[in-house]
């Protein structure tokens, strides 16, 4: 029997048991959570930028807006005493509120000490791995790959470590997968309601993957402003999908088609979406717009170049709608001070762990978080030999077998999708050049390799395509799939050796120096 357009559309997915494919991937986010919630409140101190992040997420729990805090409020923390920190203005925060709000729920939920800042990056960065095994199910239609890919965004250093502290870049991490899966699977959607035959209809604003999609990339740029970049490409690539549908299907003039009846529709879903989402992130902000018009609507990044003061700074206060829009003019030069500070105002600084994006996907500057360089025999378990010393570190560096074999999977994921114009291909060097190229662009100022968090999911992805080539899509045994097992396999075993290997720098295991001169590889990890 000749198979209908609908049968041969269908996606190798769907034919596979679901019931695996979920357990399997449950069952690794659990064993993600279990080791990043291992010794989770070790060290007991702010670690690296914790000291903006978990006290903006604390004033916000107990304010809805950022304060100023009071001298030694560090110290004043970690010692217990949690309340009494606050100065009378608000804070100049630098990035938007999102990612503080979720620390925010682990503070409360777990309190306010290591543990509990960090704890909602130890929940999001396993959930990220239940996503990772779920996107390389629907884009490779095999669960065996769709686990292996959750497997190593599991076991990568970067992912670990970042899942283990307070900062904003797992939350980005995190919500960019989600907008991309949710493209994506708008893609199979599409596919399916024009294989059901209804190939003339307009699909309106009804395209419930990117409404979904427009919510997590809302949420992405509501943590950080670079997931607009990859809300762009992915917004323009969901309508030349759209396109490439109806050309298949059969439909005259699909580019034009593809314009009219979905081209509008799928922008308001995705990025209307997205932008009310934002906004809707800087609830708190808004609600007290006064106080950031009395303290902040004069600083030197407002008055950077012949710049004015906000103008709602002198302003009646309005009433009703007039105050909504009122407040939604100071957010906006509130923008514009923010924008001044990351673009002018860092251009002059250094930091010692400072890196050029060229150098971040094969690691040439990993970040250290923390550091015991001189600890003596005899104290905190040290067995040091005599004359020598134990060290205690947490180093920002990824799982080199990941990265560098990620390096390579993604050379060919660029060919293919150029020479054999395989659309998920073009899912990974779309979803890396979006997620690294545009730093390029600030490499004036200290930016730094744990931003390439972003890119690790699409290295994963094309590694794991790269995988499926191997494998082939026969089932049955023959020598081409037994090679790709063995090549796989191989692979995965030394990411896992790996992982073992350099568990200790990543989560502050004691360490002879002889120990540690041996996990680092390169002069410039130091």
């Amino acid at each position: 029997m000749t198979p209908t357009a609908a049968e041969r559309n269908r996606p190798r997915w769907r034919s596979e048991d679901p019931a695996l494919g979920w357990v399997g991937a449950i069952c690794l986010a659990a064993l993600a959570f279990f080791l990043r919630r291992w010794h989770l409140g070790t060290p007991h101190q702010f670690s690296f930028d914790e000291t903006y992040y978990a006290k903006d997420a604390w004033s916000l729990l107990n304010h809805g807006y950022v304060l100023g805090y009071v001298d030694d409020a560090d110290k004043t923390i970690l010692n217990g005493n949690v309340m009494g920190l606050w100065k009378d203005d608000p804070s100049m925060i630098v990035h938007p509120e999102v990612g503080k709000w979720l620390i925010a729920l682990g503070i409360k939920a777990w309190g306010m000490d290591p543990t509990g800042w960090r704890m909602a990056s130890a929940i999001v960065g396993s959930l990220m791995v239940l996503v990772m095994c779920r996107f390389v199910r629907r884009v490779t239609g095999s669960t065996v790959i769709g686990l292996v890919a959750g497997l190593l965004i599991s076991i990568d250093g970067l992912q670990l470590v970042l899942s283990r502290l307070a900062l904003l870049d797992i939350f980005l991490a995190f919500f960019i997968l989600c907008g991309v899966h949710c493209v994506v699977a708008d893609r199979q959607w599409l596919r399916d309601r024009l294989a059901s035959g209804r190939h003339g209809r307009a699909l309106g604003l009804w395209r419930p993957w990117l409404l979904l999609g427009g919510l997590m990339f809302g949420l992405a740029c509501g943590t950080k402003w670079s997931a607009a970049y990859t809300l762009a490409v992915f917004g323009l690539l969901a309508w030349l999908w759209s396109a490439g549908a109806r050309r298949a299907f059969g439909q005259r003039r699909p580019l034009l088609r593809s314009i009219l009846l979905d081209g509008a529709p799928a922008f308001l879903a995705l990025v209307g979406v997205a932008l009310v989402t934002y906004v809707a992130s800087w609830t708190g902000w808004l609600i007290h717009a006064d106080a950031y018009e009395q303290t902040l609507s004069n600083t030197q990044y407002t008055t950077y170049e012949g710049g004015k003061q906000w103008p709602t700074a002198t302003e009646p206060d309005a009433e009703g709608l007039g105050e909504v829009t009122q407040s939604l003019r100071s957010l906006w030069h509130y923008h514009h001070d923010v924008y001044v500070f990351h673009s002018h105002f860092l251009n002059d600084s250094t930091h010692i762990y400072a890196s050029k994006p060229s150098t971040w996907l094969v690691m040439g500057r990993p970040v250290g978080v923390d550091a015991q360089t001189d600890i003596q025999p005899g104290s905190q378990g040290c067995d040091a030999a005599s004359g020598s010393t134990c060290i205690r570190q947490i180093l920002l560096l990824g799982n080199p077998v990941i990265w560098w074999g990620g390096c390579l999977a993604m050379i060919a994921s660029l060919l293919l999708w150029i020479g054999a114009r395989d659309w998920r291909h073009g899912v990974a060097v779309v979803g890396l050049a979006s997620t690294w190229l545009p730093w390029f662009l600030y490499d004036d100022r200290p930016i730094f390799f744990f931003y390439a968090i972003a890119c690790l999911p699409f290295m994963v992805l094309s590694i794991a395509l790269a995988m499926g080539h191997l494998l082939g899509s026969s089932d049955e045994p023959t020598p081409r799939r037994t090679f790709g097992v063995v090549v796989a396999g191989s692979y995965t075993v030394l990411a896992l050796i790996a992982f073992a290997w350099f568990w200790p720098i990543w989560t502050d295991v004691l360490l002879t120096k002889s120990e540690w001169d041996a996990r680092i590889w390169f002069r410039r990890w130091i």
